[in-house]
């Protein structure tokens, strides 16, 4: 009866090996349609500009996609001793959380449904990859002519 199908950690399943860090904030009471739109907004970002960008931006729902940002640097600098200068939200998504039903009374007698949803945001940060420097080959071409 124990088998051991365990789901591998969350760390694991959005960072791998790589260095980086990550937060999640649940039961955030906005529709995730919403905050999908601000959360395309700042992906791939550098986490300093996504955060101005989420300061200043009209959207009810910047402000949670903000905080979101702020505690993944915060957990990357405290856990990893990583710079927020060198950070950049590599992946923010928004998945649906738990919908709340109430009911509104209609005409005659009769009810309709009103859902409140929620959302579940997951944002990445990572360090900005290094650019690879084009490798020099060691001899010219013409070195390689006089030593022939």
């Amino acid at each position: 009866m124990s088998t051991k199908n365990e789901r591998p950690s969350r760390r694991i399943a959005l960072l791998g090996d790589r260095p980086g860090s990550y937060a999640i904030a649940r039961h955030v009471r906005m529709t995730p349609q919403k905050v999908r739109r601000v959360a395309d907004m700042v992906r791939g970002m550098d986490a300093n500009l996504a955060l101005a960008t989420l300061l200043y931006a009209p959207q009810a729902a910047s402000e949670p996609v903000r905080k979101v940002i702020e505690s993944a640097v915060a957990n990357a600098e405290n856990t990893e001793g990583l710079r927020s200068g060198q950070l950049y939200v590599s992946q923010i998504f928004v998945d649906e959380g738990v919908t709340m039903r109430r009911i509104r009374a209609r005409a005659k007698g009769s009810a309709s449904r009103i859902l409140k949803r929620s959302s579940h945001i997951t944002a990445v940060v990572e360090p900005k990859p290094v650019p690879q420097a084009t490798a020099k080959p060691e001899t010219t071409t013409t070195e390689a002519m006089k030593e022939a």
